[in-house]
């Protein structure tokens, strides 16, 4: 899960599917979508957004979204 990588880490992102249809939509848009590797810049403290960083945009992420994001660590 995308919700498990550290601050620095680098995954290759496999499934999409399980976040909510409007964030799948944002990130495919983005051009971030299975298949694309995505490096977590920083997780913001208290329960903040995770910011990713993919295809050269940065997206912050919610934390329940990012737990339904399914990736492999690179």
């Amino acid at each position: 899960m995308l919700g498990q990588l550290r601050a620095g880490d680098k995954g290759k992102i496999l499934d999409i599917s399980k976040a909510d249809h409007l964030v799948r939509r944002r990130l495919m848009s983005l051009g971030i979508t299975e298949g694309t590797e995505a490096c977590i810049k920083c997780i913001m403290p208290f329960g903040g957004p995770y910011l990713l960083e993919s295809c050269g945009q940065c997206v912050g992420i919610r934390r329940t979204e990012a737990f339904r994001i399914e990736v492999e660590r690179v």
